[in-house]
Protein backbone atom coordinates (compact mmCIF):
# COMPACT_ATOMS: atom_id res chain seq x y z
CA UNK A 1 0.00 0.00 0.00
CA UNK A 2 1.31 3.69 -0.97
CA UNK A 3 1.25 6.22 1.78
CA UNK A 4 -0.41 9.57 0.32
CA UNK A 5 1.58 12.76 1.66
CA UNK A 6 0.13 15.59 1.45
CA UNK A 7 -3.57 15.57 3.04
CA UNK A 8 -5.75 17.84 2.03
CA UNK A 9 -8.54 19.58 4.17
CA UNK A 10 -10.50 22.56 5.34
CA UNK A 11 -8.44 25.87 6.21
CA UNK A 12 -5.73 26.28 9.08
CA UNK A 13 -7.20 28.63 11.13
CA UNK A 14 -4.62 30.18 14.11
CA UNK A 15 -5.32 28.12 17.14
CA UNK A 16 -2.73 27.49 19.94
CA UNK A 17 -4.73 24.55 20.96
CA UNK A 18 -4.43 23.02 17.11
CA UNK A 19 -1.26 20.94 16.44
CA UNK A 20 0.65 21.76 13.08
CA UNK A 21 -1.43 21.04 10.03
CA UNK A 22 -4.46 20.27 12.05
CA UNK A 23 -8.08 22.16 11.63
CA UNK A 24 -10.56 22.26 13.96
CA UNK A 25 -13.73 19.44 13.04
CA UNK A 26 -16.14 21.31 15.11
CA UNK A 27 -19.13 18.93 15.78
CA UNK A 28 -17.95 16.68 12.86
CA UNK A 29 -16.25 13.03 14.47
CA UNK A 30 -14.93 11.34 11.27
CA UNK A 31 -15.21 7.96 10.46
CA UNK A 32 -12.13 6.24 9.06
CA UNK A 33 -10.83 3.09 9.10
CA UNK A 34 -8.92 0.82 7.59
CA UNK A 35 -11.21 -2.59 7.96
CA UNK A 36 -15.09 -2.89 8.18
CA UNK A 37 -16.79 -1.83 11.23
CA UNK A 38 -17.21 -5.56 12.96
CA UNK A 39 -20.44 -6.88 14.76
CA UNK A 40 -19.82 -7.08 18.22
CA UNK A 41 -21.78 -7.06 21.28
CA UNK A 42 -20.33 -6.45 24.60
CA UNK A 43 -21.31 -9.89 25.49
CA UNK A 44 -18.73 -11.30 22.88
CA UNK A 45 -15.92 -8.24 23.33
CA UNK A 46 -13.31 -9.35 25.38
CA UNK A 47 -9.69 -7.69 25.92
CA UNK A 48 -6.15 -10.07 27.49
CA UNK A 49 -2.81 -8.70 28.11
CA UNK A 50 -0.10 -11.02 27.62
CA UNK A 51 3.38 -11.24 26.61
CA UNK A 52 6.42 -9.97 29.13
CA UNK A 53 3.90 -9.76 32.01
CA UNK A 54 3.49 -11.77 35.42
CA UNK A 55 0.38 -12.76 34.65
CA UNK A 56 -1.40 -12.94 31.57
CA UNK A 57 -5.01 -11.94 31.82
CA UNK A 58 -8.46 -11.98 30.55
CA UNK A 59 -11.46 -9.66 31.32
CA UNK A 60 -14.56 -9.85 29.89
CA UNK A 61 -17.12 -7.11 29.48
CA UNK A 62 -18.80 -7.83 33.54
CA UNK A 63 -14.89 -8.02 34.74
CA UNK A 64 -13.74 -5.21 33.01
CA UNK A 65 -16.49 -2.90 34.25
CA UNK A 66 -15.73 -4.10 37.74
CA UNK A 67 -12.42 -1.91 37.63
CA UNK A 68 -12.19 1.56 39.22
CA UNK A 69 -14.22 3.87 36.52
CA UNK A 70 -11.60 6.35 35.38
CA UNK A 71 -12.25 9.20 31.75
CA UNK A 72 -10.61 11.56 29.38
CA UNK A 73 -12.15 14.98 28.96
CA UNK A 74 -9.58 17.01 26.63
CA UNK A 75 -8.62 16.80 22.73
CA UNK A 76 -8.21 14.32 19.63
CA UNK A 77 -6.23 14.68 16.92
CA UNK A 78 -6.59 12.63 14.04
CA UNK A 79 -3.49 12.09 11.73
CA UNK A 80 -5.75 13.12 8.49
CA UNK A 81 -5.36 16.88 10.08
CA UNK A 82 -8.68 17.11 11.72
CA UNK A 83 -8.64 17.37 15.49
CA UNK A 84 -11.85 17.55 17.72
CA UNK A 85 -12.09 19.83 21.05
CA UNK A 86 -13.49 18.96 24.18
CA UNK A 87 -14.26 15.72 23.92
CA UNK A 88 -15.23 13.39 26.77
CA UNK A 89 -14.69 9.49 27.06
CA UNK A 90 -15.56 6.53 30.10
CA UNK A 91 -13.97 3.66 30.71
CA UNK A 92 -10.71 2.55 32.69
CA UNK A 93 -7.72 3.67 32.57
CA UNK A 94 -5.25 1.22 31.46
CA UNK A 95 -2.81 1.47 34.64
CA UNK A 96 -5.91 -0.50 36.01
CA UNK A 97 -5.16 -3.55 33.97
CA UNK A 98 -1.82 -3.39 33.73
CA UNK A 99 -1.77 -2.74 37.65
CA UNK A 100 -2.83 -6.65 37.65
CA UNK A 101 -0.25 -8.02 35.20
CA UNK A 102 2.62 -6.48 36.30
CA UNK A 103 5.02 -5.83 32.97
CA UNK A 104 7.81 -7.09 33.30
CA UNK A 105 11.54 -4.81 33.58
CA UNK A 106 12.04 -5.10 30.53
CA UNK A 107 9.07 -4.56 28.72
CA UNK A 108 9.35 -1.46 26.44
CA UNK A 109 6.84 -1.33 23.94
CA UNK A 110 3.13 -3.07 23.30
CA UNK A 111 1.57 -4.29 19.81
CA UNK A 112 -1.99 -2.94 20.58
CA UNK A 113 -4.48 -5.41 18.73
CA UNK A 114 -8.12 -5.51 17.77
CA UNK A 115 -11.09 -8.01 17.06
CA UNK A 116 -10.80 -7.01 13.36
CA UNK A 117 -6.75 -8.06 13.28
CA UNK A 118 -5.70 -4.35 12.94
CA UNK A 119 -2.81 -3.72 15.32
CA UNK A 120 -0.63 -0.86 16.16
CA UNK A 121 2.36 -0.31 18.15
CA UNK A 122 3.29 1.93 20.73
CA UNK A 123 6.18 2.34 23.58
CA UNK A 124 4.79 1.28 26.90
CA UNK A 125 5.39 4.41 28.37
CA UNK A 126 2.83 6.03 26.27
CA UNK A 127 0.31 3.57 27.79
CA UNK A 128 0.80 4.38 31.50
CA UNK A 129 0.84 7.08 33.78
CA UNK A 130 -2.85 8.08 33.26
CA UNK A 131 -2.26 8.44 29.47
CA UNK A 132 -4.32 5.55 28.35
CA UNK A 133 -7.52 3.91 28.86
CA UNK A 134 -10.03 0.99 27.38
CA UNK A 135 -12.97 3.38 26.31
CA UNK A 136 -16.59 2.37 26.14
CA UNK A 137 -18.52 6.20 26.53
CA UNK A 138 -18.82 8.90 24.74
CA UNK A 139 -20.28 12.10 25.97
CA UNK A 140 -21.89 9.80 28.34
CA UNK A 141 -23.19 7.00 26.16
CA UNK A 142 -22.28 4.05 24.53
CA UNK A 143 -19.67 4.06 22.15
CA UNK A 144 -20.92 3.97 18.45
CA UNK A 145 -19.37 1.01 16.76
CA UNK A 146 -18.04 3.33 13.85
CA UNK A 147 -15.74 4.59 16.37
CA UNK A 148 -14.71 1.70 17.99
CA UNK A 149 -17.63 0.33 20.04
CA UNK A 150 -18.04 -1.59 22.37
CA UNK A 151 -15.07 -0.35 23.54
CA UNK A 152 -11.31 0.87 22.05
CA UNK A 153 -7.76 1.95 22.99
CA UNK A 154 -7.79 5.71 23.85
CA UNK A 155 -4.05 7.28 23.53
CA UNK A 156 -5.45 10.78 23.18
CA UNK A 157 -1.74 12.38 22.90
CA UNK A 158 -1.03 10.56 19.99
CA UNK A 159 -2.24 10.68 16.40
CA UNK A 160 -5.64 9.13 16.63
CA UNK A 161 -4.64 5.93 14.49
CA UNK A 162 -3.20 4.91 17.84
CA UNK A 163 -6.01 4.37 19.36
CA UNK A 164 -7.24 1.26 17.75
CA UNK A 165 -10.92 0.60 17.83
CA UNK A 166 -12.79 -2.94 18.77
CA UNK A 167 -9.78 -3.44 20.78
CA UNK A 168 -9.00 -6.90 21.78
CA UNK A 169 -5.79 -6.77 23.58
CA UNK A 170 -1.96 -6.21 23.93
CA UNK A 171 1.07 -8.19 23.66
CA UNK A 172 3.75 -6.89 25.75
CA UNK A 173 6.78 -6.49 24.54
CA UNK A 174 10.56 -5.54 25.45
CA UNK A 175 10.93 -4.27 21.51
CA UNK A 176 9.22 -2.15 18.98
CA UNK A 177 7.14 -4.50 16.15
CA UNK A 178 5.14 -2.24 13.64
CA UNK A 179 1.54 -2.46 13.38
CA UNK A 180 -0.62 -1.93 10.33
CA UNK A 181 -0.10 1.80 9.40
CA UNK A 182 3.33 1.57 10.89
CA UNK A 183 4.40 -1.08 8.47
CA UNK A 184 2.47 1.21 5.59
CA UNK A 185 5.07 4.00 6.02
CA UNK A 186 3.08 6.06 9.17
CA UNK A 187 5.61 7.01 11.94
CA UNK A 188 6.46 4.49 14.83
CA UNK A 189 5.10 6.89 17.63
CA UNK A 190 2.64 9.92 16.23
CA UNK A 191 2.74 12.57 18.12
CA UNK A 192 0.83 15.95 16.61
CA UNK A 193 2.56 18.48 18.07
CA UNK A 194 5.94 16.93 16.52
CA UNK A 195 4.19 16.18 13.11
CA UNK A 196 4.92 12.88 13.47
CA UNK A 197 3.16 11.68 10.55
CA UNK A 198 5.15 9.21 8.60
CA UNK A 199 8.29 7.47 8.82
CA UNK A 200 11.22 9.94 8.91
CA UNK A 201 9.23 12.89 10.09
Amino acid sequence: MNVTRGFTGRPRVHNASLPPGQYDAGDDWPVLSAEVTPELTPAEWTFRIDGLVEEPRSWNWEQAHELPASGYAGDIHCVTSWSKFGVRFGGVSLDAFLAVVRPHVSATHAVAYSHTGYSTSLPLADLTGSRAWIAWEYDGRPLAPEHGGPARLLVPHLYFWKSAKWIAGLRILDHDEPGFWEQNGYHARGNPWEEQRYSGD
